[in-house]
């Protein structure tokens, strides 16, 4: 089944392109079919490149999906036209009432700042605890799992000395889960982050798995018992040239930034960097939308009250 999205959402042509089945919501009506109710929580300031990224990712399951985008309201827009953001988004207030079957929340380029400080750190909090009622299960990614993890279990972040950035390689823990189901013994992820969160604090936790994780990277992957509140400390929505753009962006600020890790050959940034991670995120999306999303939904999703 398609990826079920907006008639003129931008992503929808270049998904297209890719031979990625999209159903426009015209087609859609006309399937007596109940779609999985996603709802992504896009904190990253190039919404249209995370949007895309994200609904890559989700193509790959026969289940029908129906992705819904929410942004903050106390945090502005820049890097996103303002004609987007009204046509395809929609804020907390309007949807607080209704309950989705999964959701995602990206990171952000806010990690060097303590999350008080955060400017609509308040307004995620909200959504957070929102979700333990609305939402069958949320996935959280990089920064978001590291806000995830200290709202809804105290565990700090740390600031590491340089920026972690490339892609590691993870050993997977646990192959019983059924989130890893079908994965390898270890796995490739990009990461991009200069802060991390610790084994030791996570492990004063049991009702927290770790699933996968990395010598060079830490704690890639972790999840609670149920699978309602999903972690993943690394990027596995990325595309190819995601760590290449970073890196050619902070290069031209002046900010001196090291080569991504295992990313480019021979450590050459001009040439074509192998993708090495799109299988293990394929089967990890379909794991998530299968076993923790439209295997414990109800089939009617109630309207609640805050």
């Amino acid at each position: 089944m398609p990826i079920r999205i907006q008639n003129d959402l931008p992503a929808k042509a270049i998904l297209e392109q890719e031979n990625i089945f999209v159903m426009d919501e015209n087609r859609a009506m006309s399937q007596d079919i109940r779609p999985l109710q996603i709802l992504i929580l896009n904190l990253m300031p190039l919404k249209e490149d995370t949007e895309l990224q994200l609904l890559r990712a989700l193509s790959n399951t026969p289940l029908q999906v129906d992705c819904s985008f929410l942004m903050t309201k106390s945090h502005e827009a820049t890097h996103t036209s303002k004609s987007h953001i009204s046509k395809f988004y929609t804020y907390f207030e309007e949807i607080r009432r209704q309950s989705f079957d999964g959701m995602i929340i990206t990171g952000a380029p806010v990690e060097n700042m303590p999350y008080e400080e955060v400017t609509y750190w308040p307004e995620l909090c909200r959504i957070m605890e929102w979700s333990r009622t609305h939402v069958t299960s949320t996935l959280h990614l990089c920064w978001g799992a590291q806000a995830g993890l200290y709202f809804h279990y105290g565990i700090p972040k740390y600031q590491r000395e340089t920026k972690l950035s490339g892609v590691y390689c993870h050993e997977l823990l646990r192959h019983s889960v059924p989130l890893v189901r079908s994965m390898d013994d270890y796995m490739y992820c990009p990461h991009s982050r200069w802060t991390e969160v610790r084994k030791a604090d996570i492990l004063k936790h049991p009702e927290l798995n770790i699933l996968a994780e990395s010598a060079e990277a830490g704690v890639l992957l972790l999840m609670n018992q149920d699978g309602s509140q999903i972690f993943m400390q690394g990027h596995p929505e990325y595309d190819r040239m995601t760590l290449d753009t970073e890196y050619h962006r902070d290069l031209s600020r002046g900010l001196h930034p090291a080569l991504p890790v295992n990313y480019y050959d021979n450590d050459d940034p001009a040439s074509r960097p192998r993708l090495k991670w799109r299988n293990m995120a394929n089967t990890l999306y379909t794991n998530w939308l299968n076993y923790y999303v439209y295997q414990v939904t109800p089939y009617i999703l109630e309207e609640k009250g805050l």
